[in-house]
């Protein structure tokens, strides 16, 4: 996520960082709250490119394609992303000659905050090798090493498997210098639909985030709960943090796509929203 998404550089995860699975279940004891004071939204409203006011674009292939491997070339052009029909539309496209485009954005600088609900309402893509985000990373990921910076991944999705995505939270195992970097701490959790799939229709997906706490819902369905409690790292995630919205393809995540992957794939967001 130099780190990018992604600077957050999945392979080594497999070497260098604990992995923690918490789970959350009704007969838990959880902080629950609602914070329905809109302070920021895009609903995508206006065709064109998006809103300059709010969104930046990430450009390129990155470092290690993106510190993961990636195989696509992110640009703004609108074959790639646009605002069209009241939602953004972020395609992955095979190029003629093998290559893969697709895009990212990201709101630095122009709408940064610390704690809130934050959430988006989106249809998936699908397929093989198909990776769509919405994530939040520190508003210091220039100055501060990743994982310093911290990464809160709000909404995961392999386009293989239709039917789960997935919430992850990364930080530090301490904040000194270290080399090559401090390890990569980190809890995820999947969420699985029944008799559904997140590439035939809409879905909303977000955070309510406080002082000590991230919870991760679909659908207004709390699904996880992570504080500073139950996760071992250092708890980076009391400072601003910035949006990201991006489709990847292939990484060592997904891997690549295959035969039976389709082209082109687009991931379709009806809006962000912004509370506290």
């Amino acid at each position: 996520m130099i780190l990018n998404k992604k600077i957050n550089i999945k392979n080594t995860l497999f070497v260098c960082s604990l992995f923690l699975v918490l789970s959350c279940s009704t007969d838990e004891k959880q902080t629950v709250t609602t914070m329905n004071q809109l302070v920021k939204q895009d609903e995508f409203d206006v065709d064109g490119a998006p809103d300059s006011s709010l969104w930046n674009y990430d450009l390129g292939t990155g470092t290690d394609g993106w510190g993961n491997y990636e195989l696509e070339n992110y640009t703004k052009s609108p074959q790639n992303i646009k605002v069209e029909d009241g939602m953004l539309k972020i395609t992955a496209i095979k190029e003629a000659n093998g290559s893969y485009t697709s895009s990212r954005i990201n709101s630095k600088v122009n709408f940064e905050q610390k704690h809130g609900r934050f959430e988006a309402r989106i249809k998936m893509p699908w397929g093989k090798g198909i990776w769509p985000a919405f994530w939040m990373l520190g508003a210091n990921s220039d100055t501060a090493l990743w994982p310093q910076c911290g990464e809160i991944d709000i909404m995961e999705y392999l386009g293989n498997n239709p039917i789960s995505v997935f919430g992850t939270l990364h930080g530090p195992d301490h904040l000194g210098s270290t080399y090559p970097k401090p390890y990569d701490i980190f809890v995820t959790k999947t969420y699985t639909l029944q008799n559904n799939r997140f590439d035939t229709d809409f879905h909303v997906f977000g955070i309510e985030w406080g002082e000590n706490y991230i919870n991760y819902y679909v659908d207004n369905v709390l699904y996880n709960q992570i504080t500073p409690f139950n996760y071992t790292g250092v708890w980076v995630f009391n400072q601003p943090f910035y949006i990201i919205l991006n489709l990847a393809v292939g990484g060592k995540l997904p891997g690549s796509p295959n035969s039976e992957t389709v082209f082109p794939q687009t991931m379709l967001v009806d809006y962000v929203r912004v509370y506290q």
